[in-house]
């Protein structure tokens, strides 16, 4: 070999890593990150920009200056575990394996089954990282739907919604390891859950900044029990007299950290704390992404797994959570199921834009997935968003939305257009009455016209028993 053979021969590997090098930059382009930021139990109005006037929110408000703000944006349930099955299968409620917060025994809920469609799998297929942070509650660890099992790299938080009621545990997972909380143990209060789950969240964000990754931030903020640390509850005490206050399970409780929501006398400012401190941790995750130089790459969602709970001292209506919507967590009228969501894409979503698309969280998995560009399951409720999202394209709309939910006698309701029907007691003998409302006229859901509209009536009804498949876990 002669000694211009022996040079060319030596730069080769490094053309080809300079080729590499790029190629891996253009994969970078075109694949953006995403994260998708989930609060729990946050109300349609808890956001300053969408009408809170109590506190204020404004590294999310500065979202929606930066991105798009939806006004009719639904959850896949008005409770935890079947919203976020609908969230990660792409299916209704009439559809999805996980239709309620069915609990597994010692410790987890109902699983999802290994066959299910999940949209962190369909990261996995387009060479994402994948990394959850905060609650499960879709499987318990080991199951066919704990996080590792329905594609997530990495998982640091509450595998059980139960133990996700407390914001000073015994332990959390990591992957499907316990750790035990040496600065909880006992009746102590040294580690506030959702500051180390965020902790995790920054450092997958700066793990994974040279490939495209995918974060689940599903927040506990702020689901009962109200808790705050001491340097956010400073900010608010005294400021929402006469307080609100919750007697709880304390420490001599036998539900004291065993799903008891703690003892609170100072709600208000307790529930102003929380979602000021959820506001800071969206700030701190954009300025973490600024640093890493990954924000003009990044989509960032906001939203809630479902209206505002009346539970642990909470007071939806002092701080009118769910706006001028009818309804709490658990009620299937627009309070329990409408919620907020803000997506930022830099270049993409025009700034300060404004969206009356009627979505919901079904339609997540099918718009990630055109984003990144993988093909989605055939099985699927949802459809894109994407052309809502970027103007590019005519945005398909729904023919109708459907939910069902198991509790308090069993509940359905269907929005068609600007129409709304709610049907209650679904599992008592005998026809139940279907209410229906007209959204663009009555969006508080305060004047049921049934009587005026019987054919608009008789359709929801062949959409209520049509629109479903029977579960052989969860049955009417």
């Amino acid at each position: 070999m002669t000694s211009i053979h022996i040079k060319l021969f030596l730069w080769i590997p490094i053309l080809l890593g300079v080729q590499f090098i790029q190629a891996g930059t253009n994969i970078k382009k075109d694949k953006p990150n995403i994260i998708y930021i989930l609060a729990d139990d946050l109300g349609y109005g808890d956001l300053s920009c969408y009408g809170q006037i109590k506190f204020e929110t404004p590294h999310i408000d500065q979202l929606a200056k930066e991105g798009m703000k939806f006004t009719s944006h639904y959850a896949g349930s008005t409770v935890c575990a079947p919203s976020r099955s609908a969230l990660f299968t792409g299916q209704h409620t009439g559809h999805t394996p996980v239709r309620g917060n069915k609990e597994h025994k010692p410790e987890g809920q109902w699983p999802l089954p290994e066959s299910s469609n999940s949209m962190a799998k369909i990261f996995k297929k387009a060479g994402y990282a994948t990394g959850a942070f905060g609650k499960w509650g879709l499987g318990y660890p080991r199951s066919s739907g704990d996080p590792l099992a329905m594609g997530f790299d990495e998982f640091y938080g509450y595998n059980c919604q139960r133990n996700g009621h407390h914001y000073y545990p015994w332990h959390l997972y990591h992957n499907n390891e316990r750790i035990i909380l040496e600065e909880n143990v006992g009746t102590k209060k040294g580690l506030y859950a959702p500051s180390a789950i965020h902790q995790k969240a920054l450092q997958f964000i700066k793990d994974h900044k040279e490939q495209p990754f995918f974060m689940y931030y599903p927040s506990i903020i702020p689901h009962a029990e109200l808790f705050a640390p001491e340097e956010y509850m400073k900010k608010f005490r005294g400021k929402f007299l006469p307080e609100s206050s919750n007697k709880g399970a304390g420490p001599d409780h036998p539900n004291f950290r065993k799903g008891g929501y703690g003892p609170q006398p100072e709600g208000h400012a307790a529930f102003a704390a929380m979602i000021t401190l959820l506001d800071d941790q969206v700030g701190e995750i954009v300025q973490k992404l600024k640093e890493l130089d990954l924000l003009d790459n990044t989509i960032i969602i906001f939203t809630s797994d479902n209206g505002p709970h009346q539970e642990g001292g909470a007071d939806p209506e002092y701080f009118d959570s769910n706006g001028i919507l009818r309804g709490f967590k658990r009620d299937l009228y627009e309070g329990g199921i409408r919620v907020p969501m803000i997506a930022k894409w830099p270049d993409k979503i025009e700034a300060e834009s404004v969206s009356n698309h009627v979505s919901a969280f079904w339609d997540i998995l099918p718009t990630f997935a055109e984003i990144i560009g993988v093909e989605s399951p055939a099985n699927i409720d949802g459809i894109s968003m994407l052309p809502e999202l970027t103007g590019d394209g005519v945005q398909k709309v729904h023919d109708y939305l459907y939910w069902e939910f198991h509790e308090l006698g069993g509940r359905q309701a269907v929005r068609m257009g600007k129409w709304k029907g709610v049907k209650y007691n679904v599992k008592k003998d005998g026809d139940q009455f279907i209410e229906l409302y007209n959204l663009e006229d009555d969006p508080g859901e305060s004047r049921d016209v049934a009587a005026k509209f019987p054919e608009i009536v008789a359709k929801i009804e062949v959409i209520l028993k049509t629109a479903r498949q029977e579960s052989e876990v969860f049955k009417f």
